[in-house]
């Protein structure tokens, strides 16, 4: 059997973890039949590439799924490093249609904007969607639509053979949050169960879209990328080339269903509602939106122009929701609004939605249990001898939770800090670079188009753009799965 050697004798079972990569590479490759569908259907000239990228795909994984593995065994090392090298190869395939249509100038860009339609950030090097085709513009947001979830969940949910031990522990390195419940006794009957309602959900949003003025391949690009909370569009001025009140409440309401718990929708399908209404992170989710709505209310009201229904009502609602569950769609006039929504803006971004969602950000959560440790240390300061508990839906939770929760908060913010300080030394401004790192980090893909207007990632050196596909990726796994790798003790027994 084929295993990498390390230190004190450990092994990884190299000829398991390439198998696995190739029955991940298997259903990439199917859905690639979707935008090949889709240019045969709209003429476009794409065709032939398309199926290029399909055959380059399902060989190589043919080849991998080939291996014979003595074992089928797969540890928590082969679980962390398989989720890691996933993402990235399913990241190179990915960009092979954006490559052999040639949409993208180079490989830097081709992978930025793949690995941003993965990770549900929505940043793009892009500068019009004019020319692109219909078949690529589709296959952006399936993108996004695939890395919502995760592509290892909907494989754990096709691929019986990896319900074991391995499948369960991919589980837990892609699946967002502190825990993470199963909903079913079996790894593959819980991601079954979370992709049906994801898939279920989906399609609503893509039927409500198509009754408005959007054509059904606009309600489907728009429903892929709001259930994911990633923010593609189909066109340059996004949602709001349509100026529809309808397709903005539409919007809104998944965008705020994509940023809840999945566990907690699973629960309330099935009639437990008092699950979710007692559920601290649903409730705080609730509370931060409101707060979100309150302020970006009264900040356009402060503005010196004459405003419609919409922008005192549905609009700064669509905006808070749009920004703290990840999603990064800006509305025009938002760089007018003031000092105060900016910094409203970049606090959402580091929130996020709920763990368990397909948002990004640290999630909301953690900060939960992050200020309720720090309230608990305030009153052991007038109390020594008082002894208190962090307490997250009635229950308490365990000293080592807590310990993590704050190392997980003190290592985000040394990425954004890391990430802001290689941006700059490449020569990107220095308040740009933090607000990228930020925005990648917590996969919102907000550029500084909130500032001026315009989007700059077309314009960032190469070098920069490949330091900001790493901090998405490292946002979206959730920093331990991606930054173990570079510590001594992952490749130590």
């Amino acid at each position: 059997m084929v295993q990498l050697k390390l230190k004190h004798n450990a092994y990884i079972n190299l000829r398991m973890l390439l198998r696995t990569i190739g029955w991940l590479l298997m259903v990439l490759s199917g859905f690639m039949i979707f935008p090949l569908i889709t240019a045969i259907i709209y003429g476009d000239s794409e065709i032939r590439p398309i199926l290029l990228s399909m055959a380059i795909t399902m060989v190589c994984s043919i080849g991998l799924m080939s291996l014979k593995p003595k074992s089928k065994e797969m540890g928590k090392r082969e679980a962390i490093l398989l989720t890691s090298l996933i993402w990235v190869i399913l990241s190179l395939f990915g960009m092979i249609p954006f490559l052999l249509c040639g949409t993208h100038d180079s490989i830097t860009d081709a992978f930025f904007d793949t690995m941003s339609g993965f990770t549900t950030t929505g940043a793009s090097v892009l500068g019009s969607l004019e020319n692109i085709p219909h078949s690529l513009l589709l296959w952006r947001c399936l993108l996004q639509w695939i890395g919502g979830l995760g592509i290892i969940l909907f494989t754990l949910a096709v691929v019986p053979m990896l319900n074991n031990k391995g499948g369960m522990l991919m589980f837990n390195e892609e699946v967002t949050g502190i825990t993470h419940d199963k909903l079913r006794p079996r790894v593959s009957n819980t991601a079954k169960s979370l992709w049906c309602i994801y898939i279920c959900l989906t399609i609503t949003c893509i039927l409500l879209l198509w009754f408005s003025s959007m054509n059904l391949f606009e309600a489907i690009c728009h429903g892929l990328s709001t259930m994911s909370t990633g923010g593609f569009s189909t066109n340059d001025m996004s949602v709001r080339d349509w100026n529809s009140p309808y397709i903005i409440i539409v919007l809104t309401i998944f965008m705020f269903i994509g940023g809840v718990n999945f566990n907690l929708i699973f629960s309330t399908v099935y009639g437990d509602w008092k699950k979710l209404i007692k559920n601290d992170a649903f409730k705080w989710f609730c509370r931060t939106l409101l707060f979100g709505y309150i302020v970006f209310t009264i900040s356009i009201i402060g503005t010196n122009h004459v405003h419609t229904w919409q922008e005192v009502t549905i609009i700064p609602l669509f905006q808070s929701v749009s920004i703290l569950t990840s999603t990064g769609l800006v509305v025009p006039h938002f760089v007018h609004w003031g000092a105060v929504p900016y910094i409203v803006m970049l606090i959402f971004m580091a929130i996020g939605g709920c763990a368990g969602s397909t948002s990004g950000g640290a999630k909301i959560d953690r900060f939960i249990i992050f200020f309720k440790f720090l309230n608990n240390e305030m009153y052991r300061t007038m109390y020594p001898s008082a002894v208190r508990t962090v307490t997250v839906n009635g229950k308490g939770t365990s000293y080592v939770i807590v310990m993590k929760v704050l190392a997980f908060i003190a290592l985000y913010f040394l990425v954004i800090f890391i990430g802001g300080f290689l941006l700059t030394v490449l020569g990107v401004p220095f308040q740009e670079s933090f607000f990228y790192s930020l925005s990648a980090i917590s996969n919102a893909g907000i550029g500084t188009e909130v500032q001026d207007g315009v989007s700059c990632f077309s314009m960032m050196p190469d070098a920069a753009k490949w330091i900001l596909s790493f901090v998405m990726l490292t946002g979206r796994l959730e920093l331990y799965t991606i930054l173990l790798l570079f510590t001594p003790a992952f490749w130590k027994k």
